[in-house]
């Protein structure tokens, strides 16, 4: 795998990072689950939507592979960053499920639960 493909991250204006915006997405946001992954929202009265990404030692004790996890899934948001509707808060959430899921299949899960909380076509 080319380091290169890793560099890019989502800048401080998409990232869901104070502790009051996570606790207000918990209590008062809506959840879509999918096999091995779970998505969070509420809406945040911003020009643009934030995004994080949790993955839980559940997942796996190892941090090398909770990391490659949350890199495939930020790329994931990146790249389909200007479809996604704005004003709104996002996290996804992982589940043990995920481990030995490849790129692809990865994409299909969170595409698929943007698309059915409607925040792309």
């Amino acid at each position: 795998m080319n380091l290169m493909n890793w560099v890019c991250m989502l800048s401080k204006n998409y990232r869901l990072r104070l502790k009051n915006d996570f606790d207000r997405l918990f209590k008062e946001g809506k959840f879509a689950g999918h096999a091995f992954l779970t998505l969070g929202f509420a809406k945040n009265n911003l020009n643009n939507s934030r995004f994080a990404v949790i993955v839980a030692k559940k997942v796996s004790k190892k941090a090398v592979k909770r990391n490659s996890i949350k890199r495939k899934i930020v790329e994931i948001i990146r790249l389909d960053l200007q479809q996604i509707k704005p004003g709104f808060d996002l996290v996804f959430i992982a589940k043990p499920e995920i481990q030995g899921k490849k790129y692809k299949e990865i994409k299909a899960a969170v595409s698929g639960l943007l698309k059915r909380a409607r925040f792309i076509e």
